[in-house]
């Protein structure tokens, strides 16, 4: 029976090395310094279970203070054009624009001097989000812009080119009026096509984020299409580093 032993440990074996390969992903390419980081986050509160859309403020100023550690540059989204070329930039990116970023996020981003793009939907429903108040002071401060995310969150695939077209262009108007200027987008979901990428070209919007989990050079090839770094509340020390430096830090 010594063989159905050997058998079991074989699987035994397989399955963890399986779990290894699937849960850090430090086996994909190699991603210079020189290329940015755009880091994709939505909310930072501790009244939530850490998950893909929560990273608690614990685990967002370890995040923060790995950055500065490494000694990075941020800047905002619509920044990325200043700094090709240059050694760990970073850009911070929030979606959806929670509540929770005034009352979390924005502090510890103040404590340490790291500049973020929040990305409103602004007429969205179903969640506790920053007021016109909070969105004038932290865009006063010089530490946040403001980008836009449709205004009702919507997945552009299932609307008309017209509807799809209206909620770009409204959102832009919506954030231009809170604070003068809109440069950026994010696609609701990561859900767009070419159509789409053009449509934010022709609005005025200087680029564009998706949810593509990578890490690549910033180009006006993939300007209105710019990946992400995938994060998620519960990652550890060693998931946050292979986040960063590969793109994702898991399957």
């Amino acid at each position: 029976m010594i063989w159905l032993l050997y058998i079991v440990m074989g699987f035994i074996a397989l399955a963890a090395l399986l779990y290894l390969l699937g849960n850090y992903t430090f086996w994909l390419p190699f991603r210079s310094a020189k290329l940015p980081r755009i880091v994709m986050l939505h909310q930072v509160t501790p009244h939530e279970d850490a998950s893909g859309m929560n990273m608690p403020p614990q685990k967002f100023e370890q995040l923060l203070q790995y950055l500065v550690k490494k000694g990075s540059s941020f800047c905002f989204v619509s920044e990325l054009d200043q700094y090709q070329g240059q050694k760990h930039v970073v850009a911070l990116s929030f979606d959806d624009g929670f509540l929770d970023n005034y009352q979390y996020a924005y502090p510890l981003l103040k404590k340490y001097h790291a500049k973020a793009t929040i990305y409103l939907a602004t007429q969205i429903e179903g969640i506790e989000k920053l007021a016109p108040e909070h969105i004038r002071e932290m865009s006063e401060s010089g530490l946040i812009e403001f980008g836009a995310h449709t205004q009702h969150h919507v997945n552009l695939l299932k609307l008309s080119d017209d509807d799809a077209y209206q909620e770009m262009q409204n959102s832009k108007r919506d954030v231009e009026a809170l604070v003068g200027h809109c440069s950026g987008f994010a696609y609701p979901f990561g859900r767009f096509n070419e159509k789409h990428q053009q449509m934010a070209k022709q609005i005025g919007f200087k680029n564009a984020v998706s949810t593509r989990k990578k890490v690549e050079a910033y180009t006006e090839f993939n300007q209105f299409n710019i990946p992400r770094v995938s994060t998620h509340g519960a990652m550890n020390a060693v998931q946050m580093r292979i986040a960063l430096a590969k793109g994702r830090y898991k399957l």
